[in-house]
């Protein structure tokens, strides 16, 4: 198989990173994470949104720049757990329009994030797990993270609203969009089976 590039794009609490280490183990793809638990500003933001808006979504845009340009220049097949382009499209977007990133830093920001995406090959594959608030909420709960409880429905709300409005506006390449509000696969082996067929399918 030639070289493939996959990324699954998705809420917080969307099970982005299990299906990312699944499909890697099962396809031998090289897996990609985002960077959470050596995040210098994620708790810092999680307490005060608007002081750390700004900071922390770069960071995110300078990691996330790094590794893209990795993954575009490896050997083997990869698969990403959440793209440079949710940092901008989804979450500096709603930061700036909840007015917790000021229009200075937002254009600047954006300004920043569309001379590197110029730059970057897109995935071959976009996979978006698409889950209500309620599955969102369930999961983060479930995984514990202390920093996370605090997340508002009101703002995964949001987040859901601009994931809808990017996905139905996606063209970057092949897009997949998997329901997972009613599939659990990683304690369902059938239920991964289905998603293995869909990405398989798509790849063709």
């Amino acid at each position: 198989m030639n070289k493939k590039f996959i990324a699954i794009a998705g809420n917080i609490g969307s099970g982005k990173s299990s299906l990312t280490t699944m499909l890697s183990q099962k396809f031998g793809w090289m897996p990609y994470y985002e960077s959470v638990e050596d995040n210098p500003y994620l708790v810092d933001f999680y307490g005060d949104m608007k002081r750390w808006s700004f900071h922390l979504q770069v960071y995110f845009l300078s990691h996330r720049f790094q590794t893209h340009k990795k993954i575009v220049e490896a050997p083997e097949s990869v698969i990403q757990d959440r793209s440079i382009y949710e940092d901008a499209e989804i979450f500096a977007r709603n930061l700036h329009e909840i007015g917790n990133m000021d229009t200075r830093d937002y254009e600047n920001y954006v300004a920043l994030y569309k001379v590197m995406t110029d730059y970057l090959q897109p995935p071959d594959l976009m996979i978006y797990l698409r889950a209500n608030v309620d599955t969102l909420v369930s999961q983060i709960t479930k995984r514990g993270r202390s920093y996370e409880q605090s997340i508002q429905r009101s703002y995964l709300e949001q987040l859901n609203d601009h994931y809808e409005q990017w996905i139905g506006q996606y063209s970057l390449g092949k897009l997949l969009v998997i329901e997972s509000d009613h599939m659990d696969f990683v304690g369902n082996t059938s239920d991964f089976s289905r998603i293995e067929t869909l990405v398989a399918d798509a790849l063709k």
